[in-house]
C-alpha cells in the first residue's frame, strides 16, 4: 500500500526493505531524521524532497521501499554516503509516483524548455548593491535558439537571468525547478541583467523537443 510523503514528520519510524549485498528480504529499522533534503543524482540534476533516514542501507537497497508502522510505502531507498553512519535518503514516495505517471504516459518526464545553455555567474557586486537585488549570483545565457521560446521573447545571449515565473534565480538548479511541465504553454516574466540593465521579458516555455 503506498503512503504519502507530505504528511511524514521527522523522528517517526521508517523500515528499509530489499537485499543487499543479495541477502534477500532484509529488513532494517530506523526513524526519518530529516525531510526536504537536496542532492544531486549521477546525471548532475538536483533532486528535491529528499527522506534521510538512519535505517541502514548498503549496496542491494537501492530501489527497494521505505516504509512507515503501517506498513505503508513513504519513499524509495536511494543512496547512503559511504563511510558515514546513520546518513541514508530515499525518494518521497509522492516524486515517485509522479515519475511513474510521466513515465507511463510519456516514456519519460516531462518538463517545460526555454531554449537556452547556460552556466552560473557571479553578478558585479556593484549591481548587486544598486538594484538591492536578492541573490549575488544569476544564471548567463551562453547559447540561445534563436526559434526556442527564449530567443523568441527576446533573450540574448549574454543576458544573466536572476528570476522566472515571479521568483528569483541564482543558479541553474533553481532554474531547472522553475521549469516544470505545467509551465508550458503559460506566458511568464524573466527577469535578466543585460549589461548594467535590468530588463524584463515574457517568455512562453513549451515541452522540450523530441
Amino acid at each position: 500500500m503506498l503512503g504519502s510523503s507530505k504528511d511524514l514528520t521527522v523522528g517517526q519510524l521508517a523500515i528499509a526493505v530489499d537485499n543487499p549485498f543479495g541477502f534477500q528480504f532484509t529488513v532494517t529499522a530506523g526513524v526519518v531524521s530529516a525531510l526536504g533534503r537536496s542532492m544531486r543524482s549521477s546525471s548532475g540534476r538536483m533532486m528535491e524532497e529528499i527522506i534521510q533516514t538512519d535505517a541502514a542501507l548498503s549496496p542491494g537497497n537501492s530501489g527497494g521501499p521505505l516504509v512507515d508502522s503501517l506498513g505503508r510505502v513513504i519513499g524509495v531507498n536511494t543512496a547512503t554516503i559511504m563511510g558515514a553512519q546513520g546518513l541514508c535518503f530515499a525518494v518521497g514516495i509522492d516524486t515517485a509516483k509522479y515519475v511513474a505517471s510521466q513515465i507511463l504516459q510519456h516514456g519519460r518526464v516531462q518538463r517545460s524548455w526555454i531554449g537556452i545553455a547556460a552556466q552560473n555567474v557571479p553578478l558585479p557586486r556593484r549591481l548587486v548593491y544598486e538594484y538591492k537585488l536578492p541573490a549575488s549570483s544569476g544564471v548567463m545565457a551562453t547559447s540561445v535558439d534563436p526559434e526556442g521560446p527564449a530567443g523568441k521573447a527576446g533573450l540574448r545571449e549574454g543576458d544573466i537571468i536572476m528570476g522566472f515565473a515571479s521568483e528569483t534565480v541564482s543558479g541553474i538548479d533553481e532554474l531547472h525547478r522553475l521549469l516544470s511541465a505545467d509551465r508550458a504553454g503559460n506566458r511568464l516574466p524573466l527577469l535578466a541583467l543585460r549589461g548594467v540593465q535590468l530588463v524584463v521579458v515574457t517568455v512562453m516555455p513549451t515541452h522540450r523537443p523530441e
